[in-house]
């Protein structure tokens, strides 16, 4: 997407030293556009676990580079156990992102078949930016397929702006470009579709406030910020037409697992017959996981996430302040999980499918199980 009117991804190799791969640190976001070079694995490990970047794809992404850094430093002796524990450093930052552990698995398997190490070097940037490269194609495959979705409701409505809430940031932010959720609404956007979209300011990162509200000002997106407790209001009284979230990890048989609070919003999305949608790349889906709410691990973060806020002060200093009173014990859930009964739909870069086990493998048969 454009920054300022220059064509950015989330994440590059240095055009001069592709041992150096580029991040946009989303920690700065709205207020500063700040580069981070990543040079070695702790520096990878850092800004997935610190939230330097965050979002399913954009998580994966940084995984595979991340392997990547791995293997240039890898011995040419015992190299497997190395790139293992590598692994497994990776996959300690985030356990609820699947983008995470598929691809470092993928990256495992493809260096198992190389014999030396300049070839393993080769391979490993090679599907580090395969990896990449597929997110963002994905993404923009989601877009065209949720597009439908939004020209339908905009037909019903003659023309009238179509009214989207989503959650959280699934945007371009999240992923290497055009993002699973705001693809659509990209799409749309740039198909002269009327919408308004309604960004929760999803506690206690505030990714809507800071980082969705940022991304549809850039590409000129009409959009109103709301509280998160706002959106079943809306719902209530007609002024949402579609809600569509992301996801971290969604199980074969649709169950969802998004930012916390996405659950809460389902329930308001059916309780008003508003269409509830999550868009997705297949690099998402849990092949092995089939009951969301007991099975998928839920990320527990440090509470001061929920005490202390971060903002631009009046004289554009950017500071930290606590809001409860000191020492207050808080709790703080990265995630929770919306049953496949509250999905109205996925949207995947093959097509729109129903949140349901059969429905899933019907549209990917090579996942076919037993």
């Amino acid at each position: 997407m454009k920054v300022n009117n220059t064509h950015y991804r989330t994440i590059w190799p240095d055009p001069a030293d592709n041992r150096i791969i580029k991040i946009i640190d989303q920690r700065f976001l709205p207020h500063q556009f700040v580069i981070e070079s990543l040079r070695s694995l702790a520096d990878y490990v850092m800004a997935i676990r610190d939230m330097h970047i965050r979002g399913a794809g954009l998580i994966g992404a940084t995984a595979a580079f991340g392997m990547y850094c791995a293997t240039l430093s890898s011995p040419s002796g015992d190299y497997a156990s190395y790139l293992k524990e590598a692994g497994q450093k990776l996959l300690a930052t985030r356990p609820t992102a699947k983008n995470l552990a598929w691809a470092v698995q993928r990256q495992l398997q493809a260096l198992s078949r190389e014999k030396d190490q300049q070839s393993r070097i080769q391979k490993s940037f090679q599907v580090a930016c395969e990896i990449a490269d597929e997110d963002a194609l994905f993404c923009q495959k989601i877009g065209e397929h949720g597009l439908k979705l939004i020209e339908e409701i905009s037909k019903k409505k003659g023309g009238e702006p179509v009214n989207i809430l989503t959650h959280c940031n699934a945007g371009w932010l999240a992923f290497v470009d055009y993002g699973s959720a705001t693809a659509p609404i990209y799409a749309a956007h740039h198909a002269g579709i009327k919408i308004n979209v309604y960004v929760d300011e999803t506690r206690p990162w505030l990714q809507g406030a800071r980082l969705t509200a940022w991304e549809l000002k850039e590409e000129g997106v009409p959009h109103i910020l709301i509280a998160d407790n706002t959106g079943g209001h809306l719902m209530q009284h007609g002024m949402v037409d579609l809600v569509i979230v992301g996801t971290d990890r969604t199980t074969y048989t649709g169950d969802v697992a998004n930012k916390i609070g996405t659950y809460l919003k389902a329930l308001a999305a059916r309780d008003n017959n508003v269409p509830f949608y999550v868009a997705l790349p297949s690099s998402t889906f849990d092949w092995e996981i089939e009951d969301g709410i007991k099975q998928i691990p839920i990320e527990e973060r440090s509470g001061d996430e929920v005490n202390f806020v971060t903002g631009l002060t009046a004289n554009k200093r950017i500071e930290t302040v606590l809001v409860p009173p000191e020492n207050t014990s808080s709790v703080n859930f990265g995630f929770d999980v919306t049953p496949a009964r509250l999905v109205s739909a996925l949207i995947t870069e093959r097509g729109v499918v129903a949140a349901d086990r059969d429905e899933i493998l019907k549209m990917f048969p090579e996942k076919k199980r037993s």
